[in-house]
């Protein structure tokens, strides 16, 4: 694809995954509905603060052992959309294994700018680090995201309490969206691309996994098979994970799924940076 010779509708249509997946609303309220009964059900660790916007807040489900591991998921929406709350039943399949799982909220755009995005998430796990303890998961992290989520988990590898991360379906360059629907209400500035775009910094030398699911767009193949070839020359660990059949809405089942192939993923992942 020669970004360079795309009208703006072909520009949108690459990144539009709604439109791409013609079941997409219906996957999205069923996730939904699921991740309703979910914190029903587990309302204990519920709304914690961890700054003082109304969306800086986590969701926290600790397995019971404060040592077990937990997983950090960031939820996606292109950095403008969604919430914590949407994606609680993600937290079934490694709550299945014993992990504790945390959802982290943050402030979306244009009230924020990307990097006050970026920066809310490492407020997140300065507080997890410090609070996670007493609040009941005290293991090692492996810090996970889907979409625009992936991208953030990317900035946040390198914060000290995260041991290894796991890529879905990321956005780990930022000057293709600039030329998109997409930054309507990022604008984003060359500056702000060039320093939040996981593909044009120094690879993060912690194992990051990215995933990608077989049959999503082009362009989002693309992201994820460029930005591990970035961090592969950059001598920097992990694998590069294509879900077959999956497009950009069901590879979250396999995370979901105790037995999917994500969450065996991130089994692996901690697996191997532990022995």
């Amino acid at each position: 694809m020669r970004w360079e010779v795309l009208s703006r509708t072909e520009r949108d249509s690459a990144y539009n995954n709604a439109l791409a997946v013609p079941d997409s609303a219906r996957l999205k309220q069923a996730r939904e509905a699921a991740s309703v009964a979910v914190r029903a059900a587990r309302p204990t660790g519920l709304d914690m603060p961890y700054g003082p916007a109304p969306r800086q807040k986590w969701d926290l489900f600790p397995s019971g052992r404060r040592e077990a591991p937990c997983l950090v998921f960031i939820h996606g929406g292109y950095w403008q959309m969604n919430g914590r709350e949407q994606f609680a039943a993600l937290a079934e399949g490694m709550a299945s294994h014993g992990w504790s799982v945390a959802l982290p909220g943050y402030r979306l755009a244009p009230e924020a700018t990307l990097a006050e995005i970026v920066d809310d998430i490492r407020g997140a796990l300065d507080w997890l680090a410090a609070e996670g303890p007493a609040a009941g998961t005290s293991g090692p992290v492996v810090l996970s995201g889907w979409s625009a989520g992936a991208h953030l988990a990317a900035m946040a590898l390198d914060h000290p309490v995260v041991t290894a991360g796991l890529g879905i379906s990321g956005i780990y360059e930022l000057g293709r969206i600039r030329d998109t629907y997409i930054n309507d209400k990022l604008n984003l500035r060359d500056d702000e691309v060039d320093r939040l775009s996981p593909i044009r910094l120094p690879p993060v030398r912690k194992r990051f996994d990215i995933a990608f699911g077989t049959a999503e767009l082009p362009t989002l193949v693309a992201e994820s098979r460029d930005f591990h070839a970035h961090r592969s020359a950059g001598s920097a660990p992990g694998k590069l994970l294509p879900v077959p059949d999956a497009d950009h809405f069901t590879i979250l089942d396999t995370l979901r799924e105790p037995s999917g192939l994500l969450a065996r993923q991130v089994l692996e992942l901690l697996a191997l940076e532990v022995a």
